[in-house]
Parts: C-alpha cells; structure tokens; sequence
C-alpha cells in the first residue's frame, strides 16, 4: 500500500475511534478522558496497534481491561463508521501510552530539585 494513503487510513482510524471511544467511554467511565495517541497499522492492513492515554491514570488498568472485553463491538464500529473504505479491516490492537505520565514524573522530580541528570 502507498505510504501515503496508509498514512490517511491511519488518520482517519485515529478519528473514528475517538469519537466512538467519547460515545461509548461516557457510559462506563464518567468523567474519564481516553485519547487515542496514535494509530500505526501495516502495509498489509492486517493489524492496527492503537495507543490509548487514559485520564486520570489511575483509571488507565480498568480501560484497558474494557477495552480488551470490547474488542469485538468497537471493531464493529469503526467498521460502519468507515463504510466500506477498506476492503479489509485490520485487527485491532489496544496498548497504553503512558508517555504523558513519564513526561510529567520527570516533570515533577526536577520542579521538587530531584537530582539532575545534567551534571
């Protein structure tokens, strides 16, 4: 597949599973915001990896563990969002990023004088 086009698919995968995930999260998980980081899928079309950054973080374990008994439905939703787009509809893989954690814990230890790795 054109690099290009995949990155479209990509794109558009990225959005149709944020709105679904803002639809369907708002009934099991008020007031948990699930952003899809990422979407990366192969040249194939055969998998689609698909980062999730849950907020707050302490919800993330309960989110991924819904996401992973729910993997069924929300492939049949991003399946009738695209509307035949695709011939193939990748499987889809759900992984947490916690990059933005890591990022505000390195945060947090220089803004309390934590030992700097910068010597």
């Amino acid at each position: 597949m054109d690099a290009h086009r995949l990155e479209r698919v990509e794109a558009q995968v990225q959005k149709d599973l944020a709105e679904i995930f803002r639809e369907e999260a708002q009934q099991d998980f008020p007031g948990v915001l699930i952003t899809v980081t990422s979407v990366r899928i192969t040249p194939d079309l055969s998998l689609a990896r698909v980062q999730l950054s849950p907020f707050p973080a302490e919800k993330a374990a309960a989110v991924m563990q819904w996401t992973e008994g729910h993997h069924k439905q929300l492939k049949n939703q991003l399946v009738r969002k695209m509307k035949g787009r695709l011939r193939k509809m990748p499987e889809l893989q759900f992984v947490r990023d916690d990059s933005l954690e890591a990022e505000s814990e390195i945060d947090r230890i220089l803004r309390n004088g934590g030992e700097s790795p910068i010597q």
